[in-house]
């Protein structure tokens, strides 16, 4: 029992020791790793240092390797943004004498210089203004009227399009195509008064091709076609477009060719826009794409001004445009496309090989 007793003493003892901290002197430095109020302090999370000739694709380990990459990526943010902040300081040192800010490459700026770009007020292109096919309509002797119709045997989305769009549009008609071709078309659409014919073209229930055609002399334009978005796709989006015809913004239709596209596009709206309406149709030109909005008007106050978007959106790309009316074997073309022209060789060669 003595034993026992002297056994339990002993682990009373260590169980004490153990709950007993040992007593720091007030001048001992608490211990690495410590706080002065005895929590541990946590771990720095040391910088990536990486050698100079370390290449992460090096690491077989694929969750290593996202690892390492997503250090790598924090490591050249923390130094962009240190680099940013020293060059921010110094230009707040010296002041004036700071030198102007770089000017950011863009891919607008960093374009080659087009040598078709005109000026407006150039006296050949007042002329050929003048007297072009559209001369007519900004004259104010004919008022727009269009025929929309759509390939043979459209889909849900096709028709859906060609209706939305028809609200766009003033005085715009939604006519199905019924198999008839295209030249049979046309002269029913110049015997009826109508001055535009497109037509929507589509791919695996897509549209992908839209065809613009002046009528009656021309020209015709064929675009492609991309990134569609009907009303009910667009977040945010306003309520149904009112029947008053809305303004037509033209931006970067600069060229030759960019001017004829723009006055072809500015022909299928009326003379005279209902800014009671609020609403605004924009042609935007950049890199020879062609990015159609449909947008209103909101007047928060007296000096601030808001946007929102109506429907439909689209995005245009020029493939040729062609002198007349649609005339697939014999037109004669104005521009083609590159890759379009090669087809128009092939198909060219056949038909001089058939006579």
């Amino acid at each position: 029992m003595a034993r026992s007793g002297e056994a339990g003493g002993g682990g009373e003892d260590r169980r004490g020791a153990k709950r007993k901290a040992p007593a720091e002197s007030p001048g001992e430095a608490p211990e690495d790793g410590a706080t002065e109020s005895g929590a541990p302090e946590q771990p720095q999370p040391r910088p990536a240092a990486f050698p100079p000739g370390f290449s992460i694709s090096e690491i077989k380990n694929k969750q290593r390797r996202h690892f390492m990459f997503v250090r790598w990526k924090q490591q050249q943010r923390k130094e962009k943004l240190a680099a940013k902040k020293k060059l921010k300081k110094e230009r707040e040192a010296l002041g004036d004498k700071a030198p102007p800010k770089p000017v950011p490459k863009t891919i607008e700026n960093q374009r080659v210089y087009d040598e078709t770009i005109v000026d407006p007020n150039d006296e050949e292109v007042a002329y050929d203004e003048a007297t072009d096919e559209f001369a007519s309509h900004f004259n104010r002797q004919t008022s727009p009227k269009i025929l929309i119709t759509t390939s043979d045997r459209p889909r849900g989305r096709t028709v859906r399009f060609c209706e939305q769009l028809s609200t766009v549009i003033p005085n715009s008609h939604v006519y199905y195509r019924r198999g008839l071709a295209l030249k049979r078309i046309i002269p029913q659409c110049i015997s009826r008064d109508f001055t535009d014919l497109i037509v929507i073209n589509e791919d695996r229930k897509i549209p992908n091709g839209l065809v613009l055609s002046h009528l009656p002399h021309g020209p015709t334009a064929h675009f492609r076609m991309s990134s569609v978005r009907l009303r009910k796709e667009i977040k945010r989006k306003g309520k149904e477009p009112t029947q008053h015809s809305p303004e037509v913004i033209l931006n970067n239709f600069t060229t030759r060719l960019g001017h004829s596209i723009g006055r072809m596009f500015a022909s299928l709206f009326p003379h005279d826009p209902q800014f009671i309406g609020r609403q605004v149709a924009t042609f935007h030109n950049q890199r020879d794409y062609i990015f159609f909005r449909f947008h209103r008007y909101l007047f928060k106050s007296e000096k601030k001004v808001g946007i929102q978007e109506l429907g439909p959106r689209f995005t245009l790309k020029l493939r040729s445009l062609q002198k007349g009316t649609f005339d697939s074997k014999y037109g004669e073309y104005e521009w083609v496309h590159k890759v379009c022209f090669r087809i128009s060789e092939i198909l060219v060669d056949q038909s001089v090989l058939k006579s």
